[in-house]
């Protein structure tokens, strides 16, 4: 097409030549490594500081999480605020720090806890003569007879799957320095994806 004093208007476009070509492939050599240096530097920290997967192994949490599924744990919350009775937490295992555990929190901090059966009782300066904790996300109820009194910088947890579940009954309570976080986004299966998935506050 021409305009009115008859020159091509077209742009056009030319192959590039070797010299180009080699200055275009260190451009986007070095754009490549630009873009890898700011990914690094954005996802480390929040892989290390902020946020990290996990997936559930074994049955100790059934029905509310179930072997295999994939989580996101959020590490951050529990640095400026106490967990709470509820939360689903994950945490190093007191007796072998190297593995991590992840249990809800039935007992905080200077409570006591008493287990009978399928019925858990707390006391604590609010509530002195205790009060029945609720459990709609327990199905599977054991036999225990227990009494715990939980020190100060500690956390009672337990399985929502009682009967099929290492906890805090059999090695004692949690140090809060052990909590790496609560469980904050289920991802997989896609179905079950949810966010603070099995958090329950008892009202």
């Amino acid at each position: 097409m021409e305009n009115e004093n008859g020159a091509d208007s077209e742009q056009m476009i030319q192959a590039p030549t070797p010299q180009t070509k080699k200055q275009l492939t260190k451009q986007s050599f070095w754009e490549l490594v630009r873009f890898a240096l700011i990914a690094i530097a954005v996802v480390i920290p929040i892989r290390v500081f902020i946020a990290q997967p996990f997936i559930v192994s074994g049955s100790s949490m059934v029905p509310t999480f179930q072997n295999g599924q994939y989580l996101i744990v959020d590490e951050l919350t529990y640095r400026f605020e106490n967990p709470s009775r509820g939360d689903v937490i994950i945490f190093r295992y007191p007796n072998d720090p190297s593995k991590f555990f992840i249990k809800r929190i039935i007992g905080l901090p200077n409570e006591t806890v008493d287990i009978k059966g399928g019925e858990v009782t707390i006391k604590n300066t609010e509530h002195p003569d205790g009060f029945k904790l609720e459990q709609p996300y327990v199905q599977n109820h054991s036999n225990d007879v227990f009494h715990f009194n939980v020190k100060s910088n500690e956390y009672f947890v337990m399985g929502d799957n009682r009967p099929a579940s290492s906890d805090s009954r059999y090695w004692g309570a949690v140090p809060k320095d052990l909590l790496v976080g609560r469980a904050f986004i289920r991802l997989l299966p896609v179905n079950k994806a949810a966010i603070l998935p099995g958090d329950y506050k008892q009202k």
